[in-house]
């Protein structure tokens, strides 16, 4: 004789959470099977005699009710087609249930890790970028002005030792020592637009300022010129020194040839050799212009520019500065020196 199998307690679910029981069929591997008694009594139809028994205790009610009895199977789980027998069974759509995870979320999943307590981590957002007021125009118009420059080291204007050397040393060779000559200014890599602002402070008619940063222009260059009462004499340009010197046939077609251009680039993100040649082949260079150049200390530079020559060329710690020019202006500073 068989001993008898221990009971244990089951758990009832009425119709209304039929869907709920569904679905936790499906996760846990749950197999449904028809009631006992404690003597073996079937109390549903089946089709094997070998079930677990259970000791049920229905509670007296008025109105008899449909019952759905879960319990744990000892297999690995259901098969895919009695899952989806199942699921139809309750009037379920199996593909909702069944389906393969979305690729969004298979991508989720994957960058959580699968270490306990891994979370998928998000970068941070850069801080917000701030500006301060620490340079300022040194001569001319708007002299002692404030100018607006970004914090850090992403923006590095020129220095303003090197700035009012530049500035003094054009005036000499121009004929004007207090002032510059009349003319437009292109300031390329204008950063700040301190350059430019101070080229139109000394007496430029107009300055055109090229600078590839929509953040730089909107909330730092736009400002200044604001600030200093040049936004009338003033071109930006949003574009890469490099695209504005390919195009530089339409600018001088609309504008003509430039009489200073200063060019003070990033020192590590660009090639001086390249530049300086992209420069000479240009038309924006006009037989009586000056170009002033910052570069870094180490750095070859040629002793002419295609018809211009080198007039100028210091050193400021680790800066150097070299200012091209015509010939004329040349031998006045020979005349003068003599």
């Amino acid at each position: 004789m068989e001993p008898e199998k221990q009971t244990s307690n089951i758990n009832f679910f009425d119709v209304a959470k039929v869907s709920r029981a569904a679905e936790m069929a499906v996760s846990s591997s749950l197999t449904v099977l028809p009631l006992h008694t404690s003597t073996g009594t079937c109390l549903g139809s089946c089709s094997s005699s070998k079930f677990l028994r259970f000791a049920i205790s229905p509670k007296p009610t008025r109105q008899p009710h449909r019952f759905v009895v879960l319990a744990q199977s000892s297999e690995k789980g259901l098969m895919s087609e009695k899952k989806r027998e199942l699921l139809q069974s309750y009037g379920l759509n199996p593909d909702e249930f069944l389906s393969e995870p979305s690729p969004k979320a298979r991508r989720r999943k994957d960058a959580q890790g699968t270490g306990r307590g891994r979370k998928f981590q998000v970068e941070d957002s850069p801080p917000p970028r701030t500006t301060h007021k620490l340079l300022q125009v040194l001569g001319g118009t708007a002299r002692r002005k404030k100018l607006l420059s970004p914090k850090g080291m992403d923006v590095r204007p020129m220095m303003e030792v090197v700035k009012g050397a530049a500035f003094a040393m054009l005036q000499a060779a121009g004929g004007c020592p207090a002032s510059l000559r009349p003319g437009r200014w292109l300031d390329l890599y204008s950063g700040t637009g301190s350059v430019g602002i101070e080229a139109i402070s000394r007496g430029c008619s107009q300055a055109h300022f090229v600078e590839i940063d929509p953040w730089v222009v909107s909330d730092v260059l736009q400002p200044n010129l604001e600030w200093t009462g040049f936004s009338e004499a003033a071109v930006i340009h949003t574009v890469r020194v490099e695209d504005f010197l390919d195009q530089a046939d339409k600018t001088v077609g609309k504008y003509g040839p430039f009489d200073y251009i200063s060019v003070t680039p990033p020192y590590t993100q660009v090639d001086y050799g390249i530049l300086m040649d992209q420069i000479s082949k240009s038309p924006l260079i006009g037989e009586d212009s000056f170009i002033v150049v910052e570069y870094p200390l180490g750095t070859d530079m040629l002793t002419t520019c295609r018809c211009l020559v080198k007039i100028a060329d210091r050193r400021f710690g680790r800066t150097n500065l070299a200012i091209y020019g015509p010939q004329w202006a040349e031998k006045k500073k020979k005349k003068k020196s003599s």
